[in-house]
């Protein structure tokens, strides 16, 4: 059992009451059982993030929806969930999907996880919606730090040259700079600041 499947079942273990049919969930390999927790009428928000991530990692593209649905969770453990099964699910849908949650300023209190998800994939969306997010993360009084502090550091990560404009932008930010620095030095062909 990987760690994050182990995360996540002890997570819903105690948020479903350890019930039968949680147990069930946990060990059944039963593809269609999973899927119809997911259309099923009032199942509980556990039920369908387990049979999600059960389904997405298994490579079942019935669990997309659901995943990308719990990827924009207030609730970050259920969204670092949604991301693990998502990078494994192999949907081409996947990267569109995190480039949208990641770039959408309503929702940017919970565009950490995708923002994550766009580094783990290396999509063609991955670098654009990176320095969409931190170009408006660079603001002033911005209370995002992490999201911006990700969006350096996966740019880093990426070593896309399209990102350096941004990323000399961020090293005006005390909180950013040291990441920044580092960030600019994974670019090939490109000098220190």
């Amino acid at each position: 059992m990987d760690e994050e499947l182990r995360s996540l079942t002890l997570r819903l273990r105690q948020e479903s009451g350890a019930s039968s049919a949680y147990e069930r969930l946990v060990v059944t390999d039963d593809h269609e059982e999973l899927a119809g927790v997911l259309t099923a009428v009032a199942q509980p928000l556990w039920a369908r993030e387990l049979a999600a991530f059960r389904l997405g990692v298994a490579g079942d593209g019935r669990a997309f929806e659901s995943l990308v649905l719990l990827l924009n969770h207030r609730d970050p453990p259920r969204c670092a969930s949604a991301a693990h099964a998502l990078a494994r699910l192999g949907d081409p849908r996947t990267a569109r999907a995190a480039a949208a949650l990641a770039t959408n300023e309503l929702r940017v209190a919970y565009a950490l996880h995708p923002v994550r998800l766009l580094v783990e994939l290396r999509a063609p969306e991955s670098v654009p919606a990176l320095i969409t997010t931190l170009e408006r993360r660079l603001r002033p009084h911005d209370p995002y730090r992490t999201v911006a502090l990700a969006c350096v550091e996966g740019l880093g990560t990426l070593g896309d040259a399209r990102a350096a404009a941004v990323l000399n932008e961020a090293l005006a930010h005390p909180a950013l700079a040291g990441p920044a620095v580092a960030a600019l030095a994974r670019i090939p062909g490109r000098r220190q600041p």
